[in-house]
């Protein structure tokens, strides 16, 4: 294991670990006391662990925050001879996380990053102690198709910097919204197949079962939190969550797809109440 920064991190200094595993370097970030719960935040398709920074410091006080690059994501290995299969995504983040010596941790994942959480759960139960999904949707049925004017071809890889917004622009509630120019930055750093090969993972995850009924069976502590006005995922179907005995739903107005950036504070409220309730069995 490759550490960027030096020195022991006793009571929460930030710390960058690069991760050797046999797919490919695996990207960890940590943040917080070493001695407090574990709080693991994976982000969805075409984004990295860098869209969590916005809401890190807030989480900082009360939990060990740990932030993973998928692979085929920002620092992490792409490559292209890999599975990019949800199944597989979780068994690498539970590799990770033995890795760094985590045995219990609530698990956070916003959009895509909530179907690995799910996932994660499915494979490590012991593992996983509770689940927050964020603008996760739970079926295809959900999901709201973008224009064609949105797709980015093979013959236009590696993308401008428009491409990028106009692609990213439904991650938002509102047109105009400036995309952090690290997440172009590391969106244009994947592969076209990187990019295409983990966003179909997730569509066929959820066709083969929608994730309420996943959940039920797992009987794990749930929060759901939705912008309402997401505009990749309809908001309405939060309401499916309700099916897992004991979920808590919390709808967000004026908010998008992304909250986490959108605005943290609000998003960070009902996930400090829900982590402050099952943090006790999170190490």
């Amino acid at each position: 294991m490759t550490v960027s920064d030096s020195g022991p991190y006793v009571n929460g200094g930030a710390e960058s670990s690069t991760l050797p595993t046999d797919d490919g370097d695996i990207y960890v970030c940590q943040d917080g006391p070493r001695d407090a719960p574990a709080l693991l935040l994976i982000h969805g398709s075409a984004s990295s662990a860098r869209s969590w920074d916005p809401l890190v410091p807030l989480l900082t006080g009360c939990h060990r925050v740990i932030r993973i690059d998928l692979l085929g994501h920002g620092r992490s290995a792409k490559p292209d001879d890999r599975s990019y299969a949800t199944p597989e995504q979780a068994r690498r983040v539970g590799m990770a996380l033995d890795l760094v010596g985590v045995k219990h941790a609530i698990v956070v994942g916003h959009s895509s990053g909530g179907v690995i959480a799910t996932a994660l759960a499915e494979q490590r139960p012991d593992l996983v102690t509770a689940l927050a999904l964020i603008n996760t949707g739970p079926s295809m049925d959900a999901f709201i198709a973008p224009a064609e004017s949105a797709a980015i071809t093979p013959s236009q890889w590696p993308p401008t910097d428009e491409q990028l917004r106009q692609f990213a622009s439904t991650g938002f509630s509102r047109a105009g919204y400036q995309v952090p120019q690290e997440l172009l930055g590391e969106m244009r750093a994947m592969t076209y197949h990187t990019l295409t090969a983990t966003m179909q993972a997730t569509r066929e995850y959820l066709e083969q079962r929608p994730l309420p009924d996943r959940l039920t069976v797992l009987g794990k502590p749930l929060l759901v939190i939705f912008g309402e006005d997401d505009r990749r995922w309809r908001s309405s179907s939060a309401a499916d969550y309700r099916a897992v005995p004991g979920a808590r739903i919390e709808l967000l107005p004026g908010l998008g797809h992304s909250p986490i950036l959108e605005d943290p504070p609000r998003t960070a409220t009902p996930l400090l109440a829900f982590t402050a309730v099952h943090a006790t069995e999170a190490d």
